[in-house]
């Protein structure tokens, strides 16, 4: 039987197509590694040990300012949360960060790209995408495929060919740890199942950052804490650079090395996750912990 898609689940999956075919196209690195602004001054991290550095972006939608001036450095091999309240401009950072959205002030550096890489074009544009993967809040999965179709969606749009595509579908597969579930549809997998279809396939074209936008809000405590763990598990195993947005207190607390606090578009703390957590400074930072905490909710 034929199931429309709701509106916003279409729109979601024509953009991971649309990410998948940009991936299309091969290459080399664009430039030397470690090719970041002199003027970055982290008294924690080195320029050359950074997978991100955000400098000052500012982005509105029409009148509504969305982020006013955020800077954010993210250490290679780190796993960064960004934390705060509906509303407070966290979406909109992670998609100017994995260069869904241009900022509108400021500008977004990668490990190895020697310019901003929102201003880049053409295949050098694509080649700074592959850097990325995205896993969504709502899984964004073809029901109509197997759980190693869905996997394969971005080799076949990329135009590998298909015994190199079989075997990175089963890697992948034994990476998220659902070998056995490898010809089951979408629709029959339960949400957890679907998060690490999810996450395999963002994985796919092998990218360095791995960002997550609210990946565990529909997932019960128990399935959280397995697919928070299994992240880790992958930053480890891969060496990868994994940045979460998350309204969750206790996903920032399990799996994040450190964190920023955003609050009215602008963040206002950042530190480790036991400095913030222990000692929060600013206002929106304390409020929000305590309304957390009050919640009581636990995924630990």
């Amino acid at each position: 039987m034929f199931h429309a898609k709701r509106p916003e689940e279409a729109a979601d999956q024509a953009l991971v197509a649309h990410l998948s075919h940009q991936t299309s196209h091969r290459g080399g690195s664009i430039s030397p590694k470690g090719a970041f602004p002199k003027d970055i001054d982290d008294s924690h991290t080195k320029k050359t040990e950074l997978a991100i550095y955000i400098d000052e972006v500012s982005k509105s939608f029409g009148n509504h300012s969305v982020l006013h001036k955020v800077s954010l450095a993210v250490p290679r091999g780190s796993i960064h949360g960004i934390m705060g309240k509906s509303g407070a401009g966290k979406t909109t950072l992670i998609r100017i960060a994995g260069l869904l959205e241009k900022p509108d002030q400021g500008s977004i550096w990668y490990e190895g790209i020697g310019m901003p890489v929102h201003e880049l074009h053409g295949r050098a544009m694509l080649e700074a995408r592959r850097q990325v993967g995205f896993v969504f809040q709502s899984f964004n999965l073809f029901s109509s495929r197997s759980a190693s179709g869905n996997i394969a969606f971005p080799l076949e749009a990329a135009g590998w060919p298909r015994e190199k595509i079989r075997a990175r579908v089963e890697e992948l597969l034994e990476f998220v740890e659902l070998s056995d579930k490898a010809n089951r549809p979408a629709g029959r997998l339960s949400g957890g199942e679907k998060q690490r279809v999810a996450i395999a396939r963002a994985l796919a074209n092998s990218p360095s950052m791995l960002l997550s936008d609210e990946a565990t809000s529909a997932l019960d405590p128990e399935t959280t804490r397995a697919v928070l763990d299994l992240i880790r598990s992958l930053r480890d195993r891969l060496n990868l650079t994994v940045i979460m947005v998350t309204h969750q207190k206790e996903v920032i607390r399990r799996i994040c090395d450190t964190v920023s606090v955003i609050s009215g578009g602008s963040i206002v703390e950042q530190g480790s996750v036991a400095e913030v957590f222990s000692n929060p400074r600013s206002e929106a930072a304390k409020a929000f912990l305590k309304e957390e905490e009050e919640k009581g909710h636990s995924y630990v």
